[in-house]
């Protein structure tokens, strides 16, 4: 039989946010693999996964996570973690990946599984659909992210501030992944555009530590790596507006 590798998402770090299928999923699967920078720490997937399987389940295996300057670096990391997940697959049969958000946004399983289906032959692939950051700031914010024919723009920051300051420049709402590490930048193309007064940011979702601001009150001081901004459509004309 084919072995099989699930890339389950598992929201923003709210348990109460996996999916059944996801918890099926990650109980159907032998081994549920976690994504770790350090092979010491619990990371925002394993903590939610915990939930719903034994500890003894889980596999942390390590990534370059944050690394973006040293390609020689991350891509031996990427090598590394893809031998290890094989190897895994070869002796399990099934494993599941755990990944915050949604597996097929921003997420490291998109170059695991590339590794692995370089490297073990007729293994099946496939994704469990997971709730994203920006769904879940939208609902705990209550900002709305699209209405009637306007375009949703979804920018990482890590991409540079140009690229936020154009689609802040464009139509629709603008949501920003990634960006705390260049919070004063991003509060700059806020106000530059004129989008910061209905924007909001958060970081930590669902978890203990969660905060939501509005954006206004950006100071320049680094936020979280991992914290989201939305900044709605411009809108006008009553309800339904954009129809």
């Amino acid at each position: 039989m084919s072995s099989r590798l699930v890339g389950v998402g598992v929201g923003p770090g709210d348990p109460e946010l996996v999916t059944v299928k996801g918890v099926n999923a990650l109980r159907a699967a032998e081994v549920v693999v976690v994504p770790v920078m350090d092979s010491g720490e619990q990371g925002r997937a394993e903590a939610t996964v915990v939930h719903y399987v034994p500890q003894d389940k889980v596999v942390r295996v390590v990534f370059a996570l944050n690394e973006r300057i040293d390609r020689a670096r991350r891509e031996a990391a990427w090598d590394a973690a893809g031998e290890r997940v094989a190897e895994l697959l070869r002796r399990h049969g099934s494993v599941a990946f755990a990944t915050i958000g949604d597996p097929n946004v921003y997420s490291t399983f998109t170059y695991l599984a590339q590794t692995v289906a370089e490297s073990v032959p007729g293994v099946v692939i496939e994704t469990v659909p997971g709730i994203t950051a920006m769904q879940d700031l939208a609902a705990r914010s209550g900002a709305v992210l699209t209405e009637g024919t306007e375009p949703l723009t979804l920018v990482p920051v890590t991409a540079g501030s140009a690229v936020l300051k154009d689609a802040l420049a464009g139509p629709g709402t603008v949501v920003a992944y990634k960006f705390g590490r260049q919070a004063a930048e991003v509060a700059e193309a806020l106000r530059e555009t004129g989008r910061i007064q209905d924007a909001v940011w958060g970081s930590a979702l669902g978890l203990a530590q969660e905060s939501i601001r509005p954006a206004a009150e950006l100071d320049g001081e680094p936020l979280p790596y991992l914290s989201t901004l939305i900044a709605p459509a411009r809108r006008g004309g009553g309800r339904g507006g954009k129809l």
